[in-house]
């Protein structure tokens, strides 16, 4: 089970069917409008109300963007959860009725905890970002830069503290009006992180139980439309610029920006459309919607993107340099990541976009070979990791 943008739905479709190869039965539960991510995959799929495009186009979350802090858009980010909350909770306990094991994507961890608790099945907590407290680097979702061993520590117990109270109103209702067991006593759970020990070592303060698997890489079928191909062919491989889920407040502002970085630093462009809804028109420049990024990726010059956990391990694993362009929530944290592995020249911030500062970071992501060969090196290591096998032998001994 898990709620969001796209990016905390795909990997779980790739983890899905990995179980399913190896004999299980599997369902997941995630917003309807994202069935199309398991076609072919052997993954049952059980949709929940609550359309995320549409909530992050509306005033409500419009207003994330009038945020300027981590915190901010936290608090923001709280407010319009509550009521999705409320919609889903019904959805998920009536699937949660079916399953013999839950596991419970991040977004969710409070209330499937409490869902698994009422219904006395065992629970896996799988998360895509180290939402736990540590002392060695802050929240995620609050900002990179570091409060020292006790500050860092303190921030992740508050964003952990404000998740919590996100879920209580429907954990509450669980026995009462689903007929569900209270929670009893409060327990750590064990959980696996989404992403490679290569990218984000585990911390070392981290309490037994807590893991890190490696990538669970979605599960994508297809081919890239001729459109796409003919342009590929046509030129030098081109920079692809996308913001995926991300929402930014002025669409044409922020298109025309990336057509002038795109083009002073003489480079050809793919620009996905996307949930901003970013366009750009020319001879070097093509449109695209949705493509599978594990086909189109692998044969780019660099990936300009929003620096979601999906899309961070969807560029490293293509093994291409990257300018990441974080918007909100823990992109920054993966930014900062991607330049410390030396595979970005550094992070431009939605807030700062503009053709001056996007163009210096294109001209140094594709002119400067040292990004490719970090990048692909990175690339040729992650590929030898298994991050399905953990959550294999986690449900095994869920459930001996």
């Amino acid at each position: 089970m898990t709620a969001g943008s796209r990016g905390d739905v795909a990997p779980y479709t790739g983890l899905g069917a990995g179980l399913v190869r190896a004999g299980h039965e599997v369902t997941l539960a995630a917003h309807a409008v994202f069935e199309p991510l398991v076609a072919g995959s052997g993954v049952r799929f059980r949709p929940l109300p609550v359309d995320p495009r549409a909530e992050l186009h509306s005033a409500r979350g419009r207003r994330l963007h009038d945020a300027h802090t981590g915190a901010g858009k936290l608090v923001r980010l709280a407010s319009m959860a509550r009521g999705a909350v409320d919609e889903m909770t019904a959805a998920l306990v009536e699937v949660a009725r079916e399953g013999e094991v839950l596991l419970v994507g991040g977004a969710l961890g409070p209330l499937g905890y409490a869902i698994a608790e009422g219904l006395s099945v065992p629970a896996l907590g799988l998360h895509l970002q180290p939402l736990h407290p540590t002392a060695e680097f802050p929240a995620p979702v609050l900002g990179t830069r570091s409060l020292g061993a006790v500050g860092n520590r303190l921030s992740g117990r508050a964003v952990m503290a404000s998740v919590e109270l996100m879920f209580h109103d429907a954990v509450r209702s669980l026995p009462r009006r689903y007929g569900l067991a209270g929670s009893r006593v409060r327990r750590a759970r064990p959980v696996l992180h989404g992403y490679s020990e290569l990218v984000v070592p585990r911390p070392r303060d981290w309490p037994a139980g807590l893991e890190v698997s490696g990538y669970w890489w979605p599960h994508e079928t297809g081919r890239l439309p001729r459109e796409l191909e003919d342009f590929l062919a046509a030129g030098p491989p081109p920079v692809f610029v996308g913001l995926g889920s991300a929402t930014v407040p002025d669409p044409e502002r922020v298109s025309g920006e990336i057509v002038a970085a795109l083009r002073a630093a003489k480079v050809r462009g793919v620009v996905q459309k996307g949930w901003a809804g970013l366009a750009a028109r020319g001879d070097d420049i093509l449109t695209v919607d949705e493509v599978p990024h594990s086909l189109l990726f692998p044969r780019t010059a660099a990936v300009v993107h929003h620096a979601g956990a999906g899309t961070t391990g969807a560029v490293l694993r293509a093994g291409v340099p990257t300018v990441p362009v974080p918007v909100q929530f823990d992109a920054a944290f993966w930014a900062s990541r991607l330049t410390a592995l030396g595979t970005a020249p550094g992070a431009v911030p939605l807030r700062r976009l503009t053709a001056g500062t996007l163009a210096p970071a294109l001209r140094r992501a594709t002119r400067d070979p040292s990004h490719r060969v970090r990048a692909r090196a990175l690339a040729d290591r992650l590929a030898t990791e298994d991050g399905v096998a953990p959550v294999l032998a986690a449900v095994a001994r869920l459930t001996s």
